[in-house]
């Protein structure tokens, strides 16, 4: 029997090098208002039933989207709210349901609009940020909120 005659061997079935792990991407916004009543600085949180948690509205990019537009595609499904974005702020990077995930933040006024609930949103509050910050559920999300009052200080 001739090498071009040998039975061919089957692929190797290994996986070879380590499969990659990819991260999340998410966007949200740190959305705020001045008070329709007092005039002073309110910041808009969400809470989500299925995680019984208060948290920025964020969520996770379609394929493809930009992540500016998607921040501001989540808060006006999250919220009903328009919002035009002001600065951009840190992202937060940590491990959800077992996978990385990069969430970018933008500091954006709301302008517009009116909330609904919905399944994935059944409460919004806007509070000012020191009783934001404490009614956050995550400590991480709580450093946006130093993060978008730097962003109301005069340049020096």
């Amino acid at each position: 029997m001739s090498p071009s005659d040998s039975p061919r061997r089957p692929a190797d079935p290994s996986p070879g090098p380590a499969a990659v792990t990819l991260t999340v991407q998410a966007a949200g916004c740190v959305l705020w208002r001045r008070s329709p009543v007092e005039g002073t600085l309110e910041l808009c949180l969400v809470h989500r039933p299925k995680y019984d948690d208060w948290s920025w509205p964020k969520g996770k990019l379609k394929r493809g989207e930009d992540p500016l537009a998607g921040a501001l595609r989540e808060v006006a499904e999250e919220t009903g709210h328009w919002a035009v974005p002001v600065a951009e702020l840190p992202s937060a990077h940590y491990v959800a349901n077992g996978r990385p995930k990069r969430v970018r933040y933008w500091a954006a006024e709301a302008v517009s609009g009116t909330f609904t609930p919905n399944d994935e949103v059944d409460r919004i509050l806007w509070l000012p940020p020191h009783m934001a910050r404490r009614r956050l559920t995550e400590p991480r999300d709580a450093d946006l909120v130093d993060a978008l009052l730097a962003t109301f200080r005069p340049a020096r």
